[in-house]
């Protein structure tokens, strides 16, 4: 076995920038739509090229969007507003619009204070420190009685930001993400008319499965998700991370017999749903199962930018085990739940998130969630270099003597 024999393998490999463009051309691939059922029809027959590959599907709560429509009445002007994912719909809400600022939590005031108001609030860059998610800031604006909430994408020219709002068909208030040249106009005041025509429903996503056993009956789980949102191609977030998950399985495949824990390749969706995907496949798993697995490493959004951190989920041993794969990792140590790496960490399995960018708020992961996310923010090179990192890492978890 030769871990140089891989890296050329992977140097050489023309299906790695061929199978991101091909999930780019299948479009946004948010869950549910037919963009994402034909990038998981493209990502199983890539998979059945390696090995056995199974379709493990799991629920989550559904949601559709028919139409939506936001009005400024002062100027009758239409605001181009996306609804976040699963948010409530509404018919004809009519509410003045208060600018919060960045949004943070203590900002709103106590319960009832936001009452008759739509909130307005920035979009922050996602991948660092000190981020403030918009789940919070939705359910802030919630309990202070906000009646809808705006998320401010504030680049101009990007239009609006998509995103969850992490309902899951429960309780909640209708969320919006518009762009700052919208956001100036309802800075200025008046009313808004709000609709939004959508149904929760029932839904259920594949999840692609694929097991090369080692010499033991240990798995070290490599994850990338596949679905994304309607708007641009979803390229960073996340056709990156499934490009480079299929080819570290088509190296590694040749070799993981003879490796100490064998692999399991994940291709989850619904991760853009508040990560519901995978955390429904990990609870119907049966419990020898879940104790086969000794790692999990996911790739998200692991190109637009040079450096690659972990994410290792508050798990001790992961900086410096990782670190001695790839000694020019950046390392994140708190748990971050804003990907699949967390439903692992949360039923104890060391996880760790690669991810491009993190701290540098000046990166092409500035764009995701727009509809700026095309293939254009990144390259072959930066992708294979990112691949290449990652098949180190992947490595050094396969042969890691227990």
């Amino acid at each position: 076995m030769s871990l140089e024999q891989i890296l050329d393998g992977i140097t050489a490999d023309p299906l790695l920038w061929s199978d991101f463009n091909a999930l780019c051309d299948a479009g946004g691939r948010q869950a549910g739509s037919d963009s994402a059922a034909s990038a998981f029809t493209f990502a199983a027959i890539r998979m059945a090229a390696i090995g056995t590959v199974c379709n493990e599907p799991s629920s989550y709560a559904g949601w559709t969007c028919h139409a939506a429509r936001v009005v400024h009445e002062p100027s009758g002007r239409l605001i181009h507003a996306v609804p976040l994912l699963g948010t409530m719909g509404c018919e004809d809400l009519v509410l003045e619009t208060r600018d919060m600022g960045r949004g943070a939590p203590g900002q709103f005031g106590p319960a009832g204070g936001m009452a008759g108001l739509a909130a307005m609030v920035r979009h922050e860059y996602p991948f660092a420190t000190h981020t403030v998610h918009r789940r919070v800031k939705l359910a802030a604006a919630a309990q202070a009685g906000a009646g809808a909430v705006f998320v401010v994408q504030p680049e101009p020219g990007l239009g609006p930001v998509s995103g969850s709002s992490g309902r899951n068909g429960g309780a909640g208030i209708p969320g919006l993400g518009i762009g700052v040249e919208d956001a100036a106009l309802l800075a200025s005041g008046g009313r808004v008319r709000i609709t939004i025509a959508a149904e929760d429903h029932p839904a259920e996503t594949p999840n692609l499965v694929m097991e090369m056993p080692g010499r033991t009956s240990g798995m070290v789980v490599l994850s990338a998700h596949l679905d994304g949102h309607a708007l641009g191609e979803s390229a960073l977030d996340n056709a990156t991370g499934v490009a480079a998950a299929l080819c570290l399985a088509r190296a590694m495949a040749p070799h993981v017999a003879q490796c100490e824990s064998g692999l399991m390749l994940c291709l989850f969706g619904a991760e853009e749903w508040a990560l519901a995907g995978s955390r429904a496949w990990l609870a119907a798993q049966p419990a020898e199962r879940l104790a086969r697995m000794r790692m999990n490493l996911n790739l998200d959004s692991v190109a637009g930018h040079g450096q690659l951190t972990a994410l290792t989920s508050g798990f001790a041993e992961l900086p410096e085990f990782l670190r001695g794969a790839w000694p020019s990792l950046a390392v994140h140590e708190p748990l971050m739940p804003n990907s699949d790496h967390a439903n692992f960490a949360a039923i104890g399995v060391p996880a760790a998130r690669i991810i491009a960018g993190f701290n540098a708020p000046q990166s092409n992961l500035r764009f995701l969630l727009t509809a700026a996310d095309r293939r254009q923010l990144t390259s072959d090179g930066e992708l294979r270099a990112a691949t290449l990192a990652a098949a180190r890492m992947l490595w050094a978890a396969l042969t890691l003597s227990r």
